[in-house]
């Protein structure tokens, strides 16, 4: 009998919060169960809890009080970050600006890379004669 109470419920529940969205719940996303304040409705995607309670003819359903709190935090979060990143903006700099490399950073690199070319350059010349029947030759 509590069973079918329960079954019940949760049908009327689920029946409710249709008429309360205007857009219908994914089949099996919600799981209900009832409680000594009302419904406790778990979202099987997010994972959030809600309590829900009737109230004139309609379900309204509010987050639990630890998940509000940990959603508030985030908020706290995302609009400190949103409010330092409006300001860079302002301000015509970019979020994180690196140094470019200096003249003599350039000319060490280029120059590192010339030798590597130079070095490939003659391995290939040896690999060439080698393969046109002459001995490698060693510069």
């Amino acid at each position: 009998m509590r069973k079918a109470v329960t079954v019940a419920a949760l049908g009327a529940a689920i029946g409710l919060a249709g008429v309360a969205r205007a857009q219908e719940p994914a089949p099996g996303r919600y799981a209900m169960q009832k409680s000594d304040s009302g419904i406790a409705r778990l979202d099987t995607q997010t994972g959030e809890v809600s309590l829900c309670q009737e109230k004139d003819g309609q379900l309204v359903c509010r987050m639990a009080a630890d998940e509000r709190t940990a959603f508030e935090l985030e908020l706290d979060l995302l609009t400190k970050r949103v409010e330092t990143l409006e300001k860079v903006v302002e301000s015509g700099g970019a979020a994180a600006k690196r140094d470019l490399p200096t003249d003599e950073e350039i000319d060490r690199t280029m120059g590192i890379m010339e030798r590597m070319m130079r070095k490939f350059m003659d391995i290939v010349k040896d690999l060439e004669g080698s393969s046109d029947g002459a001995s490698p030759q060693k510069t």
